[in-house]
């Protein structure tokens, strides 16, 4: 009558399904969660919870863990919402069988089951491996930086502490400057007492952050976090972040990701072999192929990763200024192994003359010529006394490394759309706010659950869910 489509009388009566079950379609995702967690043998997993002998039992670990699957596959991470949702969601009342845990219950489980979760994640790639999901040709590692529940004011390094105490204590200077001057006036002005009331404030200000500095200096990082004492300050895309490093890695097929960590080290040096390990026992195989941006170009990493069976694509990093002084660059010295020499654009030859060692404990040579002096281009090469040219001792693993990627430059290409994918899905699922929890502990656990949902909901659009319970079910 009114042109458009209208809904049932409330006072009407209805007869709903007599089963639940009805509710859920065939092919709902939600089905995959339930029969994947049901298959799973968690005796072994770690999870922290024992059947009740007398009193009132607990929730069993799997009615907990599906609750966390399902919430963070349907981006409800938090443990409050979870609660309003099982007393609401029909699919959630399927998947628990209505069972409706408080809040309470709900994080708990989740703060004390970390490493049995990441076991689950793991459990579940095995799966993609047994549906021929994985390639294990070439895996994609990189990492990215998530933000902590630790706001950039209460994050303090030595560079921040110095600004803010010199910031407070001009403040400091200027009120006390402009209180001399009101008192110099008759009659006095109005405002000195408001003066006086923010110079003892910024007094207290001061004083606090110069306890709060002893505690900075006192840390081994020399940096201090008030609300997530785990998360720090770190370099994301040419601004600053307080969070965690995610680290990740992707198999080249469909992106599924294999392996994760997360460290609250802003620097992505020292996972390379970590992250190329892990993924190599998770997907069974002893030599594998992985490519890297330049943030984890490392000597001894390469070099590590060619001894553990790793054949490792990482574009080498430019750090020398000689270029951008118009010098000649480290490329221009050809080296000769048979003497164990340098030779420069003009045809001298560099001999070896020292030895040192890193604090890192990495042998460097230091090769140079006494006759640089009175070379015509000596201009372009330095502007000290002698170009000097540093070789590691193990130079020939850089050697190969850029050789390889020489002759493969398109696994670099593909590099940033394997494993970017996968942390711009994360991040577009959590909006705004990464991460829920505090310690590093805690925020393991949470992107395990979100690595978790991730692949799962990758599975289930490659495949279908008939396909994946079907070979749960054989």
């Amino acid at each position: 009558m009114s042109g458009f489509i209208e809904g049932e009388d409330r006072s009407q009566a209805t007869l709903f399904p007599e089963r639940l079950d009805d509710y859920v379609a065939e092919d709902n995702p939600v089905r995959v969660i339930d029969v994947f967690i049901d298959d799973l043998d968690i005796s072994g997993l770690g999870f922290k919870a024992e059947p009740a002998t007398m009193g009132r039992p607990g929730y069993h670990p799997k009615t907990m863990l599906k609750l966390y699957v399902y919430g963070y596959l349907n981006r409800v991470q938090s443990s409050r919402r979870l609660e309003v949702e099982a007393q609401r969601n029909v699919e959630l009342m399927w998947l628990t069988g209505r069972l409706a845990p408080d809040f309470k219950t709900i994080a708990d489980f989740r703060k004390d089951n970390g490493e049995a979760i990441r076991l689950v994640c793991r459990e579940f790639v095995m799966l993609c491996k047994k549906l021929n999901l994985l390639s294990a040709k070439l895996v994609a590692i990189d990492g990215s930086k998530f933000k902590a529940v630790n706001s950039r004011d209460k994050n303090f390094t030595r560079a921040k502490m110095k600004r803010r105490l010199r910031d407070v204590e001009s403040t400091i200077e200027r009120y006390l400057a402009r209180l001399d001057e009101a008192d110099r006036r008759e009659p006095p002005a109005d405002d000195a007492k408001t003066l006086k009331d923010k110079v003892g404030k910024l007094r207290e200000e001061l004083a606090r952050l110069k306890k709060l500095e002893v505690r900075m200096l006192e840390a081994p990082d020399k940096q201090l976090s008030l609300t997530d004492p785990d998360a720090r300050s770190m370099n994301s895309r040419g601004t600053g972040v307080v969070g965690y490093n995610v680290q990740c890695a992707v198999d080249a097929k469909h992106h599924l990701i294999i392996a994760h960590d997360v460290s609250n080290a802003g620097s992505d040096r020292q996972q390379l072999l970590p992250m190329a390990k892990e993924a190599s026992v998770v997907l069974g195989k002893k030599k594998l192929e992985v490519v890297a941006d330049r943030g984890y170009y490392s000597g001894e990493g390469l070099r590590e990763c060619e001894q553990a069976g790793i054949v490792a694509y990482v574009a080498k990093s430019q750090t020398s200024p000689n270029k951008a002084k118009g010098h000649f660059d480290r490329s221009a010295f050809k080296y000769i192994k048979r003497s164990d020499q340098y030779e420069c654009p003009a045809g001298e030859r560099l001999t070896h003359r020292t030895t040192t060692t890193t604090a890192e404990g990495m042998e460097i040579k230091r090769y140079w010529t006494s006759v640089c002096s009175d070379c015509a281009i000596k201009a372009q090469c330095t502007s000290g006394k002698e170009r000097r040219v540093s070789r590691w001792v193990h130079e020939e693993v850089l050697e190969r490394a850029e050789k390889r990627l020489r002759r493969k430059p398109e696994v670099m290409l593909a590099r940033r759309s394997l494993v970017e994918h996968p942390f711009g899905t994360l991040k577009s699922w959590t909006s705004a706010t990464h991460l829920l929890t505090r310690r590093l502990s805690g925020v393991s656990t949470e992107v395990s659950l979100q690595v978790l949902a991730y692949n799962i909901k990758r599975a289930v659009n490659l495949l279908g869910t008939q396909k994946i319970l079907a070979t749960i079910h054989a």
